[in-house]
């Protein structure tokens, strides 16, 4: 059986909007490439059907834009490029996984005990 393995975190929803923004960041693709490029990131195996139709949704909702590029020899394709929305959504959303992540540290320094506990209601320290 020579079938390739679907391991790996999956990315969803707006958090894989903004894994094709970073990756369309300064450049173009091919849906196709940036199916290869999410699989090189760690994600495995994306169902490209997917991928496409998010695209097409993300350009709907003006986060890319595309072009046919009729330049080879084979089929046109579709090249898609980040706009300036999908700049600011995308800088939104790292902005928003930066307080996630300082809330998840802050939780785990609690959890381990690395920060003293609150003083409790009616205590006070004496100077």
């Amino acid at each position: 059986m020579n079938e390739k393995m679907n391991v790996g975190p999956r990315p969803s929803g707006d958090m894989l909007t903004a894994h094709l923004l970073a990756l369309l960041k300064g450049w173009s693709a091919y849906g196709y490439e940036l199916a290869q490029r999410l699989e090189e990131a760690g994600f495995g195996d994306m169902n490209k059907g997917s991928i496409y139709r998010l695209l097409r949704q993300m350009e709907r909702s003006g986060l890319v834009s595309s072009n046919w590029d009729t330049s080879s020899d084979g089929p046109s394709r579709r090249v898609y490029s980040m706009t300036d929305a999908g700049n600011i959504f995308l800088n939104s959303w790292l902005a928003f996984l930066e307080a996630h992540r300082r809330g998840l540290e802050q939780l785990a320094s609690l959890a381990n005990g690395l920060n003293s506990p609150p003083p409790t209601r009616g205590t006070r320290k004496k100077s």
